[in-house]
């Protein structure tokens, strides 16, 4: 059986895991979805809408790994939550914290699953015209890009127009 849309059970779960960890905010808001657009992920968050997307494939992992990516998961949120308007790395020490506090101390990033890993073209090529370093993309760039290192290593990290990346034509 495939699931899709939303499970008032893991629902349940999730706002019974924030409540008692005192984060009432998320446990009020959080909505836990099946989704078959996640191809390769077996879950993703959204921190900004307390929104947890699963990946139908998991059911065929068993529960146990239903609830061990549902912990990692609404750690992503847990952790936004505490942070407040502080900008946090995806699995930073606070998304580590935040696994312990749920009970999955000690989680990777990633899972081991045996999903479809997705491979597309990426046929557009862009140089830094400092480090000669080269960024391959499925799609053109939208707005001035520049290469983070070489911003980093001479700019403080902000942007400057001499790092801006040039498309190569083929």
């Amino acid at each position: 059986m495939t699931r899709l849309g939303r499970d008032p059970q893991l629902e349940a779960t999730a706002r019974n895991l924030f409540i008692s960890l005192g984060a009432e905010l998320p446990a009020v808001h959080v909505k836990v979805e099946w989704s078959n657009r996640l191809r390769s992920a077996a879950g993703r968050a959204n921190s900004r809408q307390y929104l947890v997307l699963l990946n139908p494939l998991l059911c065929a992992h068993g529960q146990a790994e239903v609830d061990r990516t549902l912990r990692h998961e609404l750690a992503h949120l847990l952790a936004h939550f505490r942070a407040g308007r502080w900008r946090i790395r995806p699995h930073g020490p606070e998304w580590r914290r935040a696994c312990t506090d749920l009970g999955i101390g000690g989680e990777s990033r990633c899972h081991t699953l045996p999903f479809p890993v997705l491979r597309r073209a990426r046929p557009y090529l862009y140089v830094c015209p400092s480090c000669l370093g080269e960024f391959r993309r499925t799609r053109p760039l939208r707005r001035a890009s520049a290469c983070l290192a070489c911003c980093r290593a001479h700019n403080r990290g902000r942007y400057h127009e001499r790092f801006r990346l040039r498309k190569v034509d083929r």
